[in-house]
């Protein structure tokens, strides 16, 4: 792996008011709508916990109207 490969760069687990998720890099000021999820590693270690924490893909709006179609 080169230099230019390599990625030594923190990063935070993030996620929206929809409750997706997405990596963003630790030292930079989080974009408008996203909040930290309490995570903080490599690009690695993030992109797993997302695996193991995001496992339904539906935005949270569409889970609850299809919670709320079913329970009529």
């Amino acid at each position: 792996m080169t230099d230019e490969q390599r990625d030594d760069d923190m990063y935070l687990v993030v996620l929206n008011d929809e409750e997706q998720h997405s990596i963003w890099w630790a030292e930079r000021d989080l974009p408008a709508g996203w909040r930290a999820e309490g995570t903080r590693g490599t690009r690695e270690e993030c992109l797993a916990r997302i695996g193991e924490v995001w496992t339904d893909m539906r935005p949270l709006s569409l889970q609850r109207r299809m919670a709320q179609n079913s329970a009529v």
